[in-house]
């Protein structure tokens, strides 16, 4: 599952910050197989801001459940510093931090202004030189390079596994040239994730990392024992995405405020677009719809986003999906 630490309206934004943790108890109990942490910037809906953190801790209070970056911006790093902080969460939890990496910056244009710290910096297109780097003050550089002499500490730990995460076909393709897993986000991204998924398997070359392609597709879902609990959330959920997109993002609604909420004709049609990115219903309805969308999609794993007001109804949901799903929980 995927979790931005999402802020319901009425709470202290921190607050947000242990429910992460709270959940990942819960999905790891489910017997869920990765928790990934976003990062995203100046967003109130969210508090994802450094998901080196988030891992740190939520590797902390769970053992077996896999824990890592959906994604870390290589963009907005330096990727010495992404080496080491990898390496660094490896060495603590072996075998169970996953890398995820992206592109985009996670914010908005200002914001990534002031993360990458000039224009240059926030205009460049050089992704695959700064993954070649990140990889190399593990791997080693060529001989002669400047950097030659640098080694991400502690050097007896390799690299996490690696994916590349995008909402576009680049991210694909992108995946497909370094050899390394490819995350397709489905829960946003516009394209038809069989055509980019199917994409990536084609063009996939093996690295000394990964011989084979392999895609896990993200999706969101919100589960209720109801169908119409289940839409009533996932109408809040709608509100708080046209709030983003509007330019006007806050924490997360209740589905009293979306009920409440003046929806002009146009809100009403976008709306209506966005809908289809979810699966929304009782367990059995959006298991169903889940395994044949990760089906169609050509998709090795699945990756969920729940986004409600109430934590405990977020985890709810994830128990009822993880029910319907056949997961085998996880002794305590």
């Amino acid at each position: 599952m995927l979790d931005l630490s999402p802020v319901p309206s009425g709470t202290a934004p921190s607050a947000a910050l242990g429910e992460t943790l709270e959940l990942a108890r819960t999905v790891e109990a489910a017997g869920y197989h990765r928790i990934w942490l976003a990062e995203h910037h100046n967003i109130p809906s969210v508090v994802s801001s450094t998901p080196e953190v988030m891992i740190a801790a939520v590797a902390a209070v769970t053992k077996d459940i896999r824990v890592g970056s959906g994604g870390i911006m290589l963009p907005n790093h330096s990727p010495l510093k992404v080496a080491e902080t990898f390496r660094v969460l490896a060495g603590l939890h072996p075998g169970r931090i996953d890398l995820g990496i992206g592109r985009a910056p996670g914010t908005d244009q200002r914001t990534a202004l002031a993360l990458r710290r000039s224009r240059e910096a926030l205009g460049a297109d050089d992704f695959p030189e700064q993954y070649a780097e990140m990889r190399a003050y593990a791997e080693g550089f060529p001989a002669g390079h400047p950097f030659a002499p640098i080694t991400a500490q502690p050097s007896d730990v390799p690299l996490p596994p690696v994916w590349i995460l995008g909402s576009s076909a680049y991210g694909g393709q992108a995946a497909a040239a370094l050899g390394a897993g490819f995350a397709y986000a489905g829960h946003f991204g516009e394209l038809d994730p069989a055509a980019v998924i199917g994409s990536y398997r084609e063009m996939f070359q093996p690295s000394p990392d990964q011989a084979e392609p392999h895609a896990i597709v993200s999706f969101a879902a919100i589960v209720a024992e109801t169908e119409e609990r289940a839409q009533q959330l996932a109408r809040a959920n709608e509100l708080s995405i046209l709030r983003l997109r509007s330019g006007r993002p806050g924490p997360m609604p209740t589905p009293e405020e979306a009920a409440a909420y003046p929806w002009t004709p146009e809100e009403r049609a976008a709306v209506k677009q966005w809908a289809g990115l979810a699966s929304v219903g009782t367990p059995d309805q959006v298991a169903a719809e889940l395994a044949d969308r990760t089906r169609r999609a050509g998709a090795d794993e699945l990756m969920v986003i729940t986004s409600v007001h109430d934590p405990v109804e977020r985890r709810h949901s994830y128990d009822l999906l993880a029910n319907a799903w056949g997961l085998t929980p996880r002794a305590s």
